[in-house]
């Protein structure tokens, strides 16, 4: 049984309003969801800022994408968030972000190096950027659910990042923590050469990201 998520709307909610206080987003930008018990998918909805936002603004669909309920229209990038709920059952929640460095990467088509212990340990690994692919398109869902391959993150080329997590919080968490390792691996890069982590050392801790994936 795929996972889900307990009281999603006021999960993803939550999650909206951190995304922006976090900078992770500017005005509309960026989407959440969370799958629920039944299957359905709680989405925040297209072109509503986060500061307005409240329950009632949230969209419910079905994994095929109709709207199941709510009086506005699901996020223009549904397409991203139901290819990787379909793709991985160990996921429940789906961040789609705009974060400047991560976004620097994406558009220069560079993944974020796995470079710190705490990367690989709750993202698997380097985060890759997918091939281009039009916004809102089932090619861009195709994109991102290869790169997201054993990886709790992966960059959207020329556009921003996606997460995904068994939780809202948990994808937080690896958005946060990818826009915070592009702008160390920037810097680092204008210091000199930028240092990977040992491929034993990125295995192992990839091994780690496997089991509280599995677990959590």
């Amino acid at each position: 049984m795929a996972r889900y998520v307990e009281d999603a709307p006021r999960q993803v909610l939550s999650a909206a309003k951190e995304l922006l206080a976090k900078g992770l987003v500017e005005g509309t930008a960026g989407n959440i969801s969370a799958r629920q018990e039944d299957g359905t998918i709680c989405i925040t909805p297209s072109s509503l800022d986060y500061r307005e936002m409240t329950l009632d603004d949230l969209v419910v669909i079905s994994p095929t994408g109709e709207v199941v309920s709510g009086h506005r229209s699901p996020s223009s990038e549904k397409l991203l968030h139901l290819a990787c709920m379909a793709a991985f059952d160990d996921i429940a929640s789906v961040i789609h972000s705009h974060a400047v460095y991560a976004s620097m990467f994406a558009v220069a088509h560079r993944p974020v190096p796995a470079c710190i212990d705490e990367f690989s340990v709750y993202i698997g690994g380097d985060v890759r950027c997918t091939e281009y692919a039009m916004s809102g398109t089932d090619e861009l869902g195709e994109q991102a659910v290869k790169a997201l391959q054993g990886r709790g993150a992966a960059l959207i080329a020329n556009h921003g990042m996606v997460a995904v997590a068994p939780t809202p919080d948990k994808a937080m968490h690896i958005t946060a923590l990818v826009e915070r390792t592009a702008q160390i691996v920037w810097g680092a890069s204008q210091l000199g050469e930028v240092h990977h982590l040992p491929e034993k050392v990125d295995a192992s801790f990839a091994s780690v990201y496997e089991y509280l994936r599995a677990n959590s």
